[in-house]
């Protein structure tokens, strides 16, 4: 069932969300500075390509830099990713077939907003993180 949703999000959503991700990531890799923060829009990235399966869990070894880096990313690039997942959710949500897809673009937000200190896992296995 995870596939088909994969392969419906992908066509649907997913795509035009990762070349956003893809985007971001590539901007903020220009300085050395941003590699981090582009790091981290690459791994969203390939979440919000292929969700369904696959969770967000707590770093248990993040910190207060990790804090300061989600406040920096959150103004660079978290709200305009935020705002993408919002508007696609919502689009998602007229229709019947689109609501599953919908609320995993709302789930999606929280991560997009403040990404760092989060590692991406099956969801088969939440618990054994890093």
């Amino acid at each position: 069932m995870k596939t088909i949703l994969n392969l419906i999000w992908l066509v649907l959503s997913g795509f035009w969300l990762f070349l956003g991700y893809l985007a971001a990531g590539l901007l903020l890799c220009v300085t050395i500075i941003g590699i981090p923060f582009g790091v981290a829009a690459f791994r969203i990235g390939g979440y919000a390509l292929w969700p369904f399966g696959r969770t967000v869990v707590d770093r248990r070894d993040a910190g207060a830099p990790s804090f300061v880096a989600n406040v920096l990313w959150l103004v660079l690039a978290g709200w305009w990713l935020a705002l993408g997942h919002i508007v696609t959710g919502i689009a998602l949500c007229v229709t019947i077939i689109g609501i599953p897809l919908g609320i995993a673009n709302f789930k999606l937000i929280p991560v997009s907003l403040l990404p760092l200190g989060k590692d991406i896992v099956s969801s088969d296995q939440p618990f054994t993180a890093r």
